[in-house]
């Protein structure tokens, strides 16, 4: 995002009128969820700021701090856990957009964990996954998917890692190595936020959706 994230941390970035993480948000509480886990790293005070206790948005938030240079995604969930319990639960990357029910995860039964994929956009042609017919995801396949950053997981997925910085994706491969990884293929719109361009062409997506 070059300068646009100098001061302002991505979550906070502005589509159709609010900023990313408050969409997400929003579709959660809609979706029935209200208990909300927000992981703070670059600038995370700001996100905190703007967000308070979630009483605006409908929801309960509570905050989980992360080290200085942040600790990936499977870290940041990882130092998490204190605060998410014992049951499933579900992560979402508040830089990306889309209009997936999230009501479908709701007291989802997984394995160790279950993912949404997407097809492949136009920056990340190869895919991530590939799913077998039963919805078991598998690492090598020729119609591989796009992770969308969204899935539901088990605690204890995490629970056996030390506490320190690595990716979400070397977790789901043991998942998958394990044959505990379920997935979905959601065919509606998803957009990863990650260049101005993208940005832009969201937020004109967004406001022509809106009503005058």
């Amino acid at each position: 995002m070059g300068a646009l994230t100098d001061r302002v941390p991505k979550p906070l970035l502005e589509v159709g009128g609010r900023s990313l993480i408050e969409h997400q948000i929003g579709r959660l509480a809609a979706a029935g969820f209200r208990d909300i886990v927000v992981n703070l790293a670059w600038l995370g005070e700001q996100i905190e700021t703007r967000l308070g206790d979630g009483s605006k948005l409908g929801v309960r938030i509570r905050y989980s701090r992360e080290s200085e240079g942040a600790l990936e995604t499977g870290g940041g969930i990882r130092r998490a856990l204190p605060l998410l319990g014992e049951a499933p639960f579900v992560v979402v990357g508040a830089d990306v957009w889309s209009d997936y029910p999230f009501e479908r995860l709701r007291g989802a039964a997984v394995d160790d964990g279950h993912i949404v994929l997407v097809d492949n956009p136009a920056h990340h042609p190869q895919g991530d996954f590939a799913l077998a017919p039963g919805g078991q995801v598998l690492d090598a396949g020729d119609d591989r998917l796009t992770f969308s950053g969204i899935g539901c997981y088990q605690p204890r997925l995490f629970a056996a890692r030390s506490d320190g910085r690595f990716p979400l994706a070397a977790v789901l491969r043991d998942a998958i190595g394990a044959g505990t990884l379920s997935g979905e293929h959601h065919r509606g719109e998803w957009v990863d936020v990650g260049d101005p361009d993208r940005l832009r062409t969201l937020d004109r997506a967004l406001w022509g959706d809106r009503p005058d």
